[in-house]
């Protein structure tokens, strides 16, 4: 009679697979939130599926990596590529230049971020960055941003309808065209222009000159822009891990993403023999 093999040798025998593809680790950036009148970090399943779904390992990374000396840089060399998340806060105003408060301020992942975004273009790794992960890649590289965009003259409302349902608040709402020549447009060759959502109410004012712009919406405001002379460095104002399953482009980006994790890893463990 044949036997049925335990959950332990099944998950063995899927490991030590020796043609399995290699999993990259992905840091992935959290949330400030008061959960119980306790303060605690906290990252949406959704992006971490969407990681999953593309055969990578996501890494939640707490904020205090930021305060401790040496430890992003000792994080890093364990990890193979970094995922920023999109966010209810904002970017503080004073990081790129401006006066004012910001009520939906996160601190701690301010710090966080824009530490992870120097270090991780430093050194060539590989950056995938979604809505205000995008914002804190134009600010942590010497842009600005406008701090509310519908009110703006030329430019449409993107933030979310927040009567709609949940789920229809994640609609594809406008297109973005993507401009020919660059990171975007080798990613997504069958793509020039595409539907996305849209739930941010803050965008790129004034990009630095390490960044390029990748993507426009209708009004010109910026949807996608890259790092010069970086193997992967993407930041996108959509939300992309939203249904990363079946959306083709959002599947084509997460899988381009791990893919160039993995490169990363093979360069780094050449480099080291």
């Amino acid at each position: 009679m044949d036997t049925i093999p335990s959950t332990s040798e099944s998950t063995k025998i899927h490991i030590d697979a020796p043609n399995a593809p290699y999993r990259p680790l992905i840091g992935v950036v959290m949330c400030q939130n008061i959960i119980d009148e306790n303060p605690a970090l906290t990252v949406h399943e959704k992006y971490l599926d969407a990681i999953f779904h593309a055969d990578g390992l996501p890494i939640a990374l707490p904020h205090e990596l930021a305060s401790r000396e040496g430890a992003i840089e000792s994080v890093l060399t364990r990890l193979d590529g970094i995922f920023l998340t999109g966010s209810p806060s904002n970017v503080e105003p004073h990081l790129y230049g401006e006066e004012g408060v910001e009520q939906l301020a996160d601190p701690g992942r301010d710090k966080l971020s824009i530490a992870l975004i120097k270090a991780t273009l430093a050194q060539g790794m590989p950056l995938f960055a979604a809505c205000r992960g995008m914002q804190e890649l134009v600010v942590a590289t010497g842009g600005s941003l406008y701090r509310k965009v519908h009110e703006q003259p030329g430019f449409m409302d993107h933030r979310e309808d927040i009567a709609l349902p949940h789920d229809n608040q994640y609609d594809l709402v406008h297109p973005v065209d993507v401009k020919q020549g660059g990171l975007l447009s080798e990613l997504l060759p069958e793509h020039p222009r595409f539907q996305v959502n849209s739930l941010h109410g803050q965008g790129a004012k004034r990009l630095g000159p390490s960044l390029t712009v990748e993507a426009i919406a209708p009004d010109n405001l910026v949807e996608a822009v890259s790092v010069r002379a970086h193997p992967f460095a993407l930041g996108v104002q959509w939300h992309p891990e939203w249904h990363s399953l079946t959306d083709p482009v959002s599947k084509q980006l997460f899988e381009s993403f791990i893919n160039a994790c993995r490169q990363y890893r093979a360069r780094q463990s050449a480099n080291n023999r």
